[in-house]
């Protein structure tokens, strides 16, 4: 869908192509017409998709230098650098869309922006190394694999690879934890005790309830999401319930059982009052995180400033020849 400037451009019509383009489950590319709404929405999610997964190199990242072995610690250096490549896969989805990637580091920075809640909390021990791939990439992978399906051209295809990448990242983690579960009972106690402290978490990685999620109906009905964040937490439950009981472990949940009736398994009530917190800031670990993002955009503006410099001349000399 492209509007051609040949002749006076009528809004309405380009609104109707773009509905049109929506309704066949076709996508939009950069060079289309494209409602404000739409490109300001796109750049809101995909920010804060880019955003997490900068910030998400942090809590995994404390255990480089601490890792039981040369192994475990290649594994995890390959996964970390491979969060920042899907930084970078967003960030340049977001430019095709007008938005300085500098600019929204600013926002990060500045608190106008958010990333995901989850990556507020500490690791405290290296079972929860294992435990974010499980739960974590986990639920990256239900929220983000319909995302491949995005309606935005850009965002989809950067999707695929990240989502292929991430699945890795999710059976690496659950390797971990079964090696850890059939080596000592510390260590079991150790892989138990970190489920306990991220699972509620996890689920909130979804977003709020249906009901108090302003954006997500209208997102859906442009096709840049494609299922609500309940069906994806329900869907999230009922993949982790199995695999926790392969793993040997006990999800920290009283109310969790298996209704024949549906299908799926019933979830207690999420603390809802804890998730408004931390996005507002008051979490574990906010301020350490937004420190650490802060001093490594100024500690390395250098870097930026010439590469910002050997860009510049080399157009220049490219446009001179």
């Amino acid at each position: 869908m492209t509007a051609t400037l040949d002749r006076p451009v009528d809004e309405d019509e380009l609104q109707a192509q773009f509905d049109a383009t929506i309704a066949a489950e076709h996508r939009i590319e950069p060079r289309d017409w494209m409602p404000e709404g739409y490109r300001k929405t796109l750049i809101r999610q995909i920010a804060q998709h880019a955003h997490s997964e900068i910030i998400g190199m942090q809590p995994e990242g404390d255990w480089l230098l601490a890792a039981p072995s040369l192994r475990r610690k290649a594994i995890l250096l390959a996964k970390v650098q491979d969060e920042a490549g899907h930084g970078m896969y967003l960030y340049s989805a977001a430019e095709t869309l007008g938005a300085d990637r500098a600019d929204l580091t600013d926002k990060l920075i500045e608190g106008k922006q958010k990333y995901s809640s989850i990556f507020n909390y500490r690791t405290l021990s290296y079972a929860d190394v294992g435990v974010i791939g499980w739960f974590v990439d986990g639920a990256a992978i239900c929220n983000q694999v319909p995302l491949c399906r995005s309606s935005y051209g850009p965002y989809a295809r950067a999707m695929i690879r990240i989502c292929k990448e991430e699945s890795f990242h999710q059976r690496q983690g659950y390797e971990l934890l079964m090696t850890m579960m059939r080596g000592t009972p510390e260590q079991r106690e150790m892989v138990q005790d970190a489920v306990d402290r991220w699972w509620w978490p996890s689920l909130m990685m979804f977003g709020p309830p249906d009901d108090d999620s302003p954006n997500s109906a209208q997102s859906m009905a442009w096709g840049i999401k494609r299922h609500s964040n309940d069906e994806l937490r329900q869907r999230y439950v009922d993949m982790s319930v199995p695999q926790a009981e392969v793993l040997g472990v006990t999800l920290p949940d009283p109310d969790l059982s298996y209704d024949p009736e549906t299908g799926h398994y019933r979830f207690g009530q999420i603390d809802w009052d804890e998730f408004k917190r931390v996005v507002g800031g008051d979490g574990p670990a906010n301020k350490e995180r937004i420190a650490r993002r802060r001093a490594a955009r100024d500690d390395n503006a250098w870097v930026t400033e010439a590469a910002m410099a050997y860009a510049a001349k080399h157009a220049a000399r490219t446009e001179a020849a």
